[in-house]
């Protein structure tokens, strides 16, 4: 009671000014306005850049590492050559596009080292708004500062064929910008460059053959719109099997106008994205990571990506990506220490599937590393035959406990676990990786620390039988002819490769040739999967190819209609996934019966494709596989989830809501979640407790604010979940009016409720003239921008203090 007491005086005390806070107004800058031309009247612009000298200290270095066995490892590539590599790709030539970092240190802002920044950064809702805050603190002098260093990319070649580099010069630079990052992801197809550097996705030719870019282009602009952490950046770059360019972003997050004039909009978590080779068709393709670094697919068509963890009791994860995935993470949660890391660490959405983790979420296929870094697969050839289906991931810790691990995957239900784990360089300050010509895996060596050094190695770890195989000769010699060339009988034959990159490369050829206006590969395709001989290669890539030409020609996907009955469940899994991108109504009818597939990876894919066909007459069947599977595997859910919502179908989604089946009644939350409606409140009285849970998680975190009076409501009826009564009492306080400070004083006055949720309560009562700009819960900036009634907390709480002052004066005068 006389902690009730004080709590009640100091409430009085408030001064009870309203307050309200507006957001700084978005500006939508056009791609061909965000930066200056660099290369203007042909002048390669100067930076001072600090580069060590060449010395033995890489070669000296080999000796400390530790290695796989029979694998040794070689210098290819150190300073002056190279420095403080970030990222870098092999072209089908041999030439390393080598991504290197100045502005670290220099022109680009880590949160850490202006907290006092905190909120204006968590409210940057544009890359413009980012730069205005920035230029407000820092004056104009340091802002020109800010652009004395440039991130560049640089070519590094082994031309006289020794195994080491022996040339090397500036590709590209002029990335000096307040907005610019560090340029951390590179990417080589046909003589284009791709290159990811916030704000910017770039592309750069050399047309004149003048061994730099003469030309650039932004495919697409507005990534970073805040600072977070230094690394979170635009990185990851890689060509999928369907022709397009996929890449991630950290928790700097993203405002970006597509090329066909759609507004991305993802400003609170990491995310992966996808787009055609010229830019067109961007797409978020998921949400929810924290520091996604690189990307990687597997022979199967699966991506896959390490996610850096908070160092505050998480754990890094491997994700399996899937499109519309979110993975649990947002950026307010860094900010938290009490509890650390808030709802991402006590809700357990870091941790592999448990039965109480949020059902919003998919979580990770395994935990692995402490600083994923630049991952890659194994394309087959080059390397012992131990690795065949393995992933490589740099584990970057700035120390010498760095290294490379190796594990593959293999189905669990509708994704994946962890399997072979070993390490394949330990000692290296690892950042990317990438296959080359001659056999073996390269590595790019940070040297040491986080910061900049002016130093950088490449390494080559390989072993030499390995390296010697004929077939590795004859890899070389293909990709470096190239593939338009060749005549559609020799690409139908090189879809069965053994190495992965011949294989896409035959497939872009064909899919090429067919767009061009030859009916000839479309014929050869189309038998490849005809013949019941053909190879689960040559298959996989003859539907890739044709899902590519479909987009052109929407015919040419009709063949792959009679593979949703193949045997291999891989081969009628991506059948139905490719159908569905071309949203084949044909191929409807076929995909429904692989509902009831033995395979959970089969279901999920059919229940996507369905999703994206959208015809509502499927809808029951996919309710049914979601019922059958009993809400036990968190991606045959989030199939249930997207197939609802693209089908788009609301009256279908509120009957689901009513199902006797806790699973289907879940799919369907999760569903009016994504689409934000209001009445999600409708689970709020739901016969089973999780579902209340995720209605909760939904209306009070994503905000769902006209499903917020319906969840302040439960305070009526408290509840012992820890998770369920803060995001309550916490609806009670944005709501904000006289009913629900009654309520919550009540609440604290309850002698039945927990005394720690009590307290909570007064708390938000202190707190009522004057609300916080984040949430309490998501720790987001969300500033109540509705004004609070005046006074409201201090006319609930007048009386009681009078009562209790009363009381306590009686109880001290004698008798």
């Amino acid at each position: 009671m006389k902690t009730l007491i004080l709590c009640a005086f100091a409430l009085l005390s408030l001064s009870f000014c309203g307050y309200s806070a507006e957001p700084e107004k978005d500006g939508d800058k056009p791609s061909d306005a965000a930066q200056p031309d660099a290369w203007a009247n042909g002048q390669r612009p100067k930076y001072p850049f600090k580069v060590f000298d060449a010395s033995d200290e890489g070669q000296t270095a080999i000796k400390k590492f530790k290695l796989d066995r029979d694998l040794k490892c070689e210098l290819f590539a150190a300073e002056p050559m190279v420095a403080n590599i970030v990222a870098f790709t092999v072209d089908n030539k041999g030439r390393f596009y080598v991504a290197e970092t100045f502005r670290v240190g220099e022109g680009v802002i880590d949160n850490r080292q202006h907290m006092d920044w905190l909120e204006e950064d968590l409210n940057s809702r544009s890359v413009e708004d980012r730069a205005a805050f920035q230029k407000r603190h820092l004056g104009a002098n340091v802002i020109k500062e800010m652009g004395w260093a440039s991130e560049r990319i640089k070519i590094v070649e082994d031309r006289a064929g020794k195994g080491k580099a022996d040339f090397s010069q500036v590709f590209a630079d002029g990335f000096d910008t307040i907005l610019d990052g560090v340029g951390a992801g590179v990417l080589v197809r046909k003589g284009t460059v791709y290159y990811t550097d916030i704000p910017n996705l770039w592309m750069l030719k050399d047309e004149k053959g003048a061994g730099y870019a003469t030309t650039r282009k932004s495919l697409a602009y507005g990534f970073g719109v805040r600072n977070a952490f230094m690394g979170h950046d635009l990185h990851g770059l890689r060509m999928g099997p369907d022709g397009r360019i996929y890449f991630s972003i950290g928790d700097r997050a993203a405002r970006v106008k597509t090329a066909e004039g759609r507004l991305i909009d993802n400003p609170d978590s990491g995310a992966v994205f996808r787009c055609n080779p010229d830019g067109s068709g961007l797409e978020l393709y998921c949400t929810g990571l924290r520091n996604p670094q690189c990307l990687s697919f597997d022979r199967y068509g699966n991506l896959f990506t390490g996610d850096n963890n908070a160092d505050s009791g998480d754990k890094a994860r491997w994700e399996y990506i899937v499109e519309g995935g979110d993975y649990g993470w947002r950026i307010g949660w860094q900010y938290m220490r009490s509890p650390a890391l808030g709802s991402f660490n006590t809700e357990k959405m870091w941790h592999e599937q448990e039965p109480d983790q949020p059902r919003f979420i998919l979580p990770p296929v395994g935990l692995i590393a402490a600083g994923p870094s630049g991952n890659l697969y194994y394309p087959g050839t080059g390397m012992p035959d131990r690795y065949s289906e393995h992933f490589f991931l740099c584990d970057f810790t700035g120390g010498i406990t760095a290294k490379v691990h190796s594990f593959r995957v293999q189905p669990k239900g509708a994704s994946f676990e962890l399997v072979d784990r070993a390490v394949l360089i330990e000692g290296c300050l690892c950042t990317d990786l990438a296959w080359g010509v001659n056999g073996g895996i390269y590595v790019s060596d940070w040297v040491e620390g986080w910061t900049k050094t002016g130093k950088g190695r490449i390494y080559r770890v390989y072993e030499d039988k390995s390296a010697a195989d004929p077939l590795v000769g004859e890899v070389k010699k293909l990709l470096a002819e190239g593939f338009d060339q060749r005549g559609v009988d020799e690409l139908i034959g090189l879809l069965n490769h053994k190495d992965l990159r011949i294989r896409q490369e035959a497939q872009f050829a064909l899919a090429d040739k067919a767009i061009a206006g030859d009916d000839a590969p479309i014929k050869a395709l189309d038998a490849v999967l005809a013949n019941k001989d053909s190879a689960q290669p040559s298959k996989l890539h003859a539907m890739w190819a044709l899902e590519m030409i479909a987009r052109k020609k929407p015919q040419a996907i009709e063949a792959l209609i009679p593979l949703l009955e193949d045997n291999d469940t891989a081969i009628k899994g991506q059948a139905a996934k490719m159908l569905g991108e071309r949203r084949c109504e044909k191929a409807a009818d076929g995909i429904l019966k692989l509902l009831q597939d033995k395979s959970e990876r089969v279901k999920f894919h059919a229940s996507n494709a369905l999703g994206k066909i959208g015809k509502r007459e499927t809808i029951p069947a996919i309710l049914d596989m979601v019922r059958e599977a009993k809400d036990a595997d968190p991606y045959l859910r989030h199939a249930g989830v997207m197939a609802l919502v693209w089908i788009n179908d609301f009256e279908a989604i509120v009957a689901a809501g009513k199902d006797p089946s806790p699973a289907v009644r879940m799919v369907s939350l999760l569903a009016m979640r994504r689409m934000e409606r209001n009445e999600i409140s409708m689970f709020l009285n739901d016969s089973d407790a999780n579902v209340v849970l995720e209605a909760a998680r939904a209306i009070n975190d994503v905000p769902i604010n006209g499903a917020m009076g319906e969840l302040a409501a439960l305070i009526e009826k408290p509840s012992y979940n820890d998770m369920l009564m803060k995001r309550v009492l916490n609806a009670n306080f944005r709501v904000g009016n006289v009913e629900t400070a009654n309520a919550l004083l009540r609440f604290a006055m309850s002698d039945g409720a927990n005394p720690n949720y009590r307290a909570d309560a007064l708390n938000l009562l202190g707190d009522w003239s004057k609300p916080p700009l984040r949430d309490r819960i998501t720790n987001l900036f969300r500033p109540i921008e509705a004004p609070r009634e005046q006074g409201a907390a201090a006319d609930v709480l007048r009386p009681v203090v009078n009562d209790l002052l009363k009381t306590s004066i009686e109880r001290q005068v004698p008798e």
